[in-house]
């Protein structure tokens, strides 16, 4: 507890200021002493023929290497501007600009997404190329102060680079290849980095694809299950039936039955889905809707209806002039027949 007392009396003690002192008194006396520091810096730089020629072709960073360390003026001078004045003296290393990503639709059908498919895509974009002659650009800066009055000033930096090769921007044409991955979902984003959009003084962006599925006109994909629905006729819902159906990579889906099968039967069938993408070893099911497909609008004969009572025989299934009550579905008959 000592030793921190101390250390915010020293800190008060640098700047010539009391402990007590508020906000609007500590910010005028501060800034004065940075601007000292920062004037004997510059001082120190423009002074010395050897540091001014490396300032003058290399700035900040040049003297930061000159310093041997980072522990000189120059190294203090230049972290004060980007810590103090909220910006950085030149672009780092690290942070060299980029262009700006270009984010694109590509529809593929649903058999692409099965089998899996490489597609080729034609894409223009703006290159950098070589030009005669130089430009001004932004790989060196300076600080410059403007008076604003007495005892204001403001500073602020100047691009003073004019010795780069110049550059023009010319279309050109590139072919991709985009593989669309089997079991590639709807919305999964396929990148080619350095393909976006270009720096004049930096990288590329990025190209980024995103994957969009085509509607079937067979099958309706929800993760890795496809349904899809068969109509059959009203005597193959009685007798039986034997159909197939084309999957998406061309071989047979057989369906087949002789028991009476109701109108929207599910037939789920493993293994005959979508591949996984993460394991495209690993498939989803395959749901069939059986719908059933009625005569409608044909007029039975005595003689038929007489063989339809014969084979489902029911009291209730005969025709009289007075009508039946009604039947309810989804098991409700049965629970009418409790509750009296």
């Amino acid at each position: 507890m000592i030793s921190d007392y101390r250390c915010s009396i020293e800190l008060f003690c640098l700047v010539g200021i009391m402990s007590f002192a508020v906000i609007s008194e500590v910010r005028p006396t501060v800034f004065c002493h940075v601007m000292m520091i920062v004037r004997m810096t510059v001082y120190d730089v423009l002074a010395d023929a050897e540091k001014r020629s490396i300032y003058d072709q290399h700035g900040f960073e040049g003297l930061k290497q000159f310093g041997s360390g980072g522990g000189s003026h120059e190294s203090h001078f230049s972290d004060l501007f980007e810590s103090f004045f909220g910006f950085s003296h030149g672009p780092r290393s690290d942070e060299t600009p980029r262009g700006e990503d270009v984010a694109t639709d590509l529809w593929v059908t649903l058999e692409e997404l099965y089998n899996g498919e490489f597609v080729e895509i034609t894409r223009v974009k703006m290159d950098k190329k070589s030009a005669p002659g130089k430009r001004k650009c932004k790989c060196r800066r300076e600080m410059r102060t403007t008076m604003l009055g007495p005892g204001q000033f403001q500073m602020h930096q100047v691009d003073v680079c004019d010795d780069c090769p110049n550059v023009v921007f010319q279309p050109v044409e590139r072919t991709l290849e985009v593989e669309v991955e089997k079991g590639m979902v709807d919305g999964h984003v396929y990148p080619f980095p350095s393909e976006g959009e270009a720096h004049i003084d930096g990288d590329h962006g990025d190209l980024n694809f995103k994957i969009r599925q085509q509607k079937h006109k067979l099958f309706h994909r929800r993760g890795d299950d496809l349904y899809t629905n068969v109509t059959i006729s009203l005597l193959e819902s009685l007798i039986g039936y034997h159909i197939s159906l084309t999957h998406l990579d061309g071989h047979q889906v057989v369906l087949k039955s002789d028991k009476v099968t109701a109108p929207f039967t599910v037939i789920s069938l493993p293994k005959e889905g979508m591949p996984n993408h993460a394991n495209p070893a690993k498939f989803g099911s395959l749901y069939v809707t059986i719908h059933v497909e009625y005569p409608a609008g044909r007029v039975l004969n005595a003689a038929e209806r007489e063989s339809l009572l014969q084979l489902f025989p029911s009291v209730d299934s005969k025709l009289t002039d007075e009508p039946s009550p009604a039947r309810a579905f989804n098991g409700l008959d049965s629970l009418n027949q409790r509750s009296k």
